[in-house]
C-alpha cells in the first residue's frame, strides 16, 4: 500500500508539472516519445493511402512518399514527391495522407495508454517499481501523440520517375488493365514532339534517341499496340489499343 501511494504521489506531480509548462511543452514531449519505431509505422500508414486516382495502387507503390520525421518544432512531417507539377490530385494525396498519420498517432498513444495502465497496476514493492517505469512516458505520450501536429511538404527535387514504382505496384497496374511503364527514366538527348502529327502513329525518335521498348497490352500480353491518344484517364497515362484483340487499355507513361 505505501508503495502504491507513492507511486500515485508522483504521478500527480508529474501531471500538476505539465499543466504548469503549458501547452507548448505538450509538443516538445511529442519530440521525445517518438521513436525510430513509431516513425517507421507512421511512414507505412501514409504509404497504405490508395492513390485518388488510380485507387487500385497505394501512394508507397508508386513511391509518392519520400520520408516522415519530426520537425524541430515537434511536428511530424511527412514528404511527398508528386507525379509532376501541378497534379490535380496534390490536395486530396496531402489531405488523406495527414489523416492517416494522425488517425495512427492516435492508435500509438493508446498503445501507450495500456502499458502504461498495466505497468502500474500491482501491489507492494514491485508495483511502486513498474510505476516508475511506466509513469514517466505512458500517460504523458497519450496527450502528446493525440496532440502532434502533421503537416506534409512536397518534395520536387529529385523529380518523380516511375522507376519508383514498386514490383508490387506494377503488377496490381497490369492485373486493373493499365499496362505499367516500360524503360526507366531517360538519359541523353530525349525525343520531344511539338505540334500536330501527321496522323495517330509514334513519334519519330531523334537522331541519337534511346528507343522505348514496345508497350504490351496487359489483357492479352501482346507487343502490337498503336496508340490512340497522348492522355488517358489521367495526365499520367496515355490511350493505347492492342491490334492483336482490339481492346483498348491505359498505359502509364515513363519519366
Amino acid at each position: 500500500m505505501v508503495g502504491g501511494g507513492g507511486a500515485e504521489g508522483r504521478g500527480k506531480s508529474e501531471s500538476e508539472a505539465r499543466q504548469e509548462r503549458g501547452g507548448s511543452e505538450v509538443v516538445r514531449m511529442a519530440t521525445r516519445t517518438i521513436e525510430a519505431s513509431d516513425l517507421a509505422l507512421l511512414e507505412a500508414a501514409a504509404s497504405a493511402v490508395p492513390d485518388p486516382e488510380l485507387p487500385v495502387v497505394t501512394l508507397g507503390d508508386l513511391g509518392i512518399v519520400r520520408g516522415v520525421a519530426v520537425a524541430d518544432d515537434g511536428a511530424v512531417e511527412v514528404r511527398l514527391t508528386p507525379t509532376f507539377v501541378g497534379c490535380p490530385a496534390t490536395e486530396v494525396i496531402a489531405a488523406d495522407v495527414r489523416a492517416a498519420v494522425e488517425a495512427r498517432l492516435v492508435t500509438l498513444g493508446g498503445a501507450g495508454a495500456g502499458a502504461g495502465a498495466g505497468s502500474g497496476s500491482g501491489a507492494g514493492a514491485g508495483a511502486d517499481t513498474s510505476g516508475d517505469a511506466g509513469s514517466t512516458g505512458s500517460a504523458g505520450a497519450v496527450a502528446d501523440l493525440a496532440h502532434v501536429e502533421v503537416r506534409t511538404r512536397m518534395e520536387m527535387s529529385p523529380a518523380w520517375s516511375t522507376d519508383w514504382i514498386s514490383d508490387d505496384g506494377r503488377r496490381k497496374l497490369a492485373e486493373h488493365g493499365i499496362a505499367p511503364p516500360r524503360g526507366g527514366r531517360a538519359s541523353g538527348i530525349v525525343a520531344v514532339t511539338i505540334g500536330r502529327r501527321a496522323g495517330l502513329g509514334e513519334a519519330s525518335p531523334l537522331a541519337g534517341a534511346s528507343p522505348q521498348p514496345p508497350t504490351p497490352c496487359p489483357r492479352c500480353g501482346s507487343t502490337s499496340t498503336r496508340l490512340i491518344s497522348a492522355f488517358g484517364s489521367t495526365p499520367c497515362q496515355s490511350l493505347r489499343a492492342c491490334r492483336a484483340c482490339g481492346e483498348p487499355f491505359g498505359a502509364m507513361k515513363a519519366l
